[in-house]
């Protein structure tokens, strides 16, 4: 692709885009109850009884999307809803993350690398878990401990849970501290890393058919939730906010139509490059968690038979969609793979054509 990877801890990553931002524009702690939209405007009301009045309601709030809820509960009423999106998302494993405290690179050979060590483990017949570390700049480690369900009672009684507490992770937690990584057991790591620091997260997936109605629209895990085994949900999410932003800045003028014209935009570019890479998402889980007999088998044919030609074709394929922001400098080609062309804006085509116009009138009266 001809650019290095640029790592970093995800809680970077949020001051950067933070920093970004000016602070009167945030405000945290906001529970949205409904909204309600028409050809004025939509309305928020929130948890504190509070509301706030806009042109366009974008729903990034996750898997789980409050907004996304409230608009389907609405558009169920009026009998626009696809079935589809009735259906509830599909759980086949829970994950523990965490991050331990700032570690003594003495003690852990490789913190001190320009790149990040990284080291995934699939256990063995007996063991339904993979276990992931890698390092971070600031002598972390970072763990990941995935399990599939109904394969192993501990997990299934972390599914029946509902609530996140600390004492239940634990006792995951204890089951495992055993397994074996480059850096001693995973036990100490664990011993290594602030309980209330440790997440459990279900791996879920869904493709919902509506991302848009009226002034309202989805971006992110709230129209799409892919399974992260090949980081392909938080690249997606990424990649919606930059189509969305091309076809928002598109939008001159602001009237009902024009908004609505773009956000079926937006879609209709998304959709299926959002769709091409489940199969992807969902054949890498299995290769990497999967440990029925079927997919132990799948994953010695694939790991082991599968040319290389086939994997390079996939990856060119992949990196080849790399959408950028049309109103700001495009990131030059450097590497030899191809790049699909981006779709280009139709408010900087009319601007480039205004000046051009301008400058040939000048040239005239000259």
């Amino acid at each position: 692709m001809g650019y290095e990877r640029i790592l970093f801890a995800r809680p970077a990553l949020h001051d950067m885009l933070f920093d970004k931002i000016p602070k009167e524009k945030l405000h945290m702690a906001k529970k949205v109850l409904s909204f309600q939209q028409n050809h004025e405007g939509v309305m928020l009301r929130f948890s504190d009884n509070t509301t706030v009045h806009g042109d366009i309601l974008v729903g990034a709030d996750g898997a789980h999307s409050s907004v996304r809820q409230h608009l389907y509960k609405t558009l169920a009423k009026q009998g626009l809803l696809p079935k589809s999106d009735t259906k509830h998302m599909n759980k086949g494993y829970i994950s523990l993350v965490g991050t331990t405290s700032e570690l003594d690179p003495a003690d852990y050979p490789g913190m001190l690398e320009e790149d990040s060590e990284s080291n995934l483990i699939i256990g063995d017949k007996k063991t339904p878990y993979t276990w992931v570390t890698f390092t971070i700049p600031g002598n972390k480690i970072c763990w990941n401990v995935v399990v599939q369900l109904g394969l192993a009672e501990v997990a299934d009684d972390q599914f029946k849970s509902s609530d996140w507490i600390p004492q239940q992770n634990k006792a995951m937690m204890d089951s495992i501290r055993h397994f074996k990584t480059t850096y001693g057991t995973m036990g100490d790591l664990f011993d290594v890393t602030p309980i209330e620091g440790v997440s459990k997260v279900y791996f879920e997936d869904m493709l919902f058919e509506t991302w848009y109605h009226g002034r309202t629209v989805l971006i992110g895990d709230a129209a799409h939730k892919l399974l992260p085994s090949s980081g392909a949900g938080a690249v997606n999410a990424m990649q919606d906010a930059v189509i969305l932003a091309n076809h928002l800045y598109d939008i001159y003028p602001t009237s009902f139509e024009n908004i609505k014209q773009a956000l079926k935009g937006y879609r209709d570019e998304r959709f299926d490059a959002v769709k091409d890479q489940y199969p992807q998402s969902y054949m890498a889980a299995k290769l990497m968690y999967g440990h029925t007999f079927s997919e132990r088998v799948l994953r010695h044919i694939v790991f082991n038979w599968t040319p290389n030609s086939v994997t390079q074709k996939q990856l060119n394929k992949n990196t080849a969609y790399r959408p950028q922001a049309n109103f700001l400098p495009q990131a030059p080609k450097r590497g030899t793979m191809d790049t699909i062309p981006q779709n280009p804006s139709r408010r900087v085509r009319e601007e480039e054509q205004a000046q051009i116009n301008k400058h040939a009138g000048e040239v005239v009266s000259l």
